[in-house]
């Protein structure tokens, strides 16, 4: 198996890309082609001697402030176009960025175009909770979405929960203001009624916010905008709990009474189920190829994570799976 990684894309690229994919390369059966600036790259390489990682040069970057299209079209030698190019011509199985959001999608439906049948890619990122994970999709790539593009995300996502992360017979659930069949916007209405005649998938009615991380439900679907704003606000949430809980408890003689030992041991099992590092990326659902997306400020152990679920992915052919279902 081989994954291209853009190792330019990311607020920490590209000494923590390179770091990630030598941890990659010692825990996965899978061989690294780092793409960008060759130079750059070799410097931070000397650890990697006798690791099956090699470079491909791009000596472009597409930066967070371009146009997506417009630099994916105008930059044919920027990391993520390159990258994205050797796996529709077959040198890679999968791509992974930490790069522009917008840039890995556009170049994902420019160059691997969708699944026949597919009307929007959705970004599929997995949620920890109490009771494992739960899928969410859309969480960017399309802020608006019609009622066909969710029962889509739906489909898709219910696949790769099956699948890769091995949920059987997975629940899905429309995310929306309240549990009853008459509530939301008529986007939401529309919707509800297509997925409770749709028999391919255990659809399980309305997700209201406060379900997303109690695991109520396997797969919560959404538009992008509104997904985006779910993950981000849940992140930002869960980084504040654990700031104001460490303030409490090391207040007034707090880790005397409790113990030290205990406390970190606490502390460390709660960052550990919280760190969305764990999971390093989300798939780009429904283009032809596998595209991992990692967040902008993964750091190595992110990155290393994320070359992980793009393994995953390929060896679960869950993409001809979801083709096939479309």
């Amino acid at each position: 198996m081989k994954i291209a990684v853009d190792a330019m894309g990311g607020d920490k690229a590209p000494a923590e890309i390179i770091k990630g994919a030598i941890l990659a390369a010692q825990k996965y059966s899978c061989e690294i082609i780092l793409v960008g600036d060759e130079e750059k790259i070799r410097g931070e390489l000397n650890a990697a001697e006798n690791l099956p990682i090699t470079i491909r040069h791009a000596n472009e970057v597409i930066e967070m402030g371009e146009h997506p299209a417009d630099a994916v079209r105008c930059k044919k030698n920027s990391s993520i176009v390159v990258a994205t190019n050797m796996v529709k011509n077959g040198e890679c199985d999968a791509i992974l960025s930490a790069g522009s959001t917008g840039a890995a999608v556009a170049a994902a439906q420019l160059i691997l175009k969708r699944i026949h049948g597919i009307g929007r890619p959705a970004i599929a990122t997995p949620i920890p909770t109490p009771r494992g994970t739960t899928l969410l999709l859309d969480s960017g790539a399309n802020v608006d979405s019609k009622p066909e593009h969710l029962i889509q995300s739906g489909i898709m996502g219910s696949l790769y929960a099956e699948h890769v992360l091995k949920i059987k017979n997975p629940s899905v659930a429309l995310l929306n203001i309240g549990e009853e069949e008459t509530k939301g916007n008529e986007q939401a209405k529309e919707t509800y009624k297509l997925l409770k005649n749709l028999n391919t998938i255990n659809f399980a009615g309305n997700a209201e916010g406060r379900d997303i991380p109690t695991g109520k439900f396997d797969v919560v679907i959404c538009d992008g905008f509104v997904g985006n704003v779910v993950l981000k606000f849940g992140e930002g949430l869960a980084l504040t709990i654990m700031q104001l809980l460490t303030e409490e408890l090391t207040a007034n003689g707090g880790v005397k009474l409790l113990g030290k030992e205990l406390l970190d041991a606490t502390f460390k099992n709660m960052s550990k189920r919280l760190d969305v590092s764990e999971n390093g990326g989300a798939p780009l659902l429904g283009i032809n190829g596998c595209c991992v997306i990692s967040h902008g400020s993964s750091d190595a152990k992110a990155i290393c994570s994320g070359i992980g679920v793009a393994c995953d992915y390929v060896k679960s052919n869950v993409f001809e799976h979801i083709k096939n279902a479309l």
